[in-house]
């Protein structure tokens, strides 16, 4: 299952987007960004002079965010391939970006810290990474329940990587998301 289509379906990207704190000129980065439901959305709060990285492992999906994004007149986002497991896999420098989101793909790996490490790298000072997954015991859709993480242990696992939870909040009843600074 495509992680932005799933969101699409549950919480609506806008929304969620508002709930991000983007402001204009902000250098994002969407880990797993899929067809780019929650990336179109940003590009649009970050106007022309920020951008959307975009990253995913699926050359398929990279090519739909990039047809939406053409189709919708909206420069400002950067597709990109990346396998986020390995370290310096996105290419960005060291502290250039203000916010990192990961919708729907951490309950995919057994790397988790891996992938919260390049996020970490490429984050600067005191920014900010969301993380959004599926609630643990919740039923119903999604990946089986035995492939999500509950809320305190991915609290732990990021916490362990050198952030602090700076909020915290359910998007629907299928998912939390979690906000973290850099610290």
């Amino acid at each position: 299952m495509e992680n932005s289509t799933m969101l699409g379906s549950f919480a609506d990207p806008e929304t969620l987007a508002g709930q991000f704190g983007v402001t204009e000129g902000m250098k994002t980065a969407d880990f797993g960004s899929g067809s780019g439901h929650l990336g179109i959305a940003v590009a649009k709060r970050v106007g022309k002079d920020g951008i959307v990285y975009a990253y995913d492992i699926m050359e398929s999906a990279l090519e739909a965010i990039r047809g939406r994004a053409s189709a919708l007149g909206l420069a400002n986002i950067d597709a990109r391939r990346a396998n986020l497991e390995v370290a310096g896999s996105t290419g960005l420098p060291d502290g250039s970006v203000d916010l990192v989101w990961m919708a729907l793909i951490l309950f995919q790996s057994q790397k988790k810290a891996d992938i919260v490490r390049e996020a970490r790298r490429i984050l600067k000072p005191g920014a900010r990474m969301i993380i959004i997954d599926w609630i643990k015991g919740g039923g119903g859709l999604g990946p089986p329940d035995e492939l999500r993480t509950d809320e305190e242990t991915m609290k732990g696992l990021i916490v362990a990587e050198g952030f602090e939870l700076f909020n915290r909040a359910n998007t629907d009843s299928f998912h939390y998301m979690m906000t973290f600074k850099k610290i």
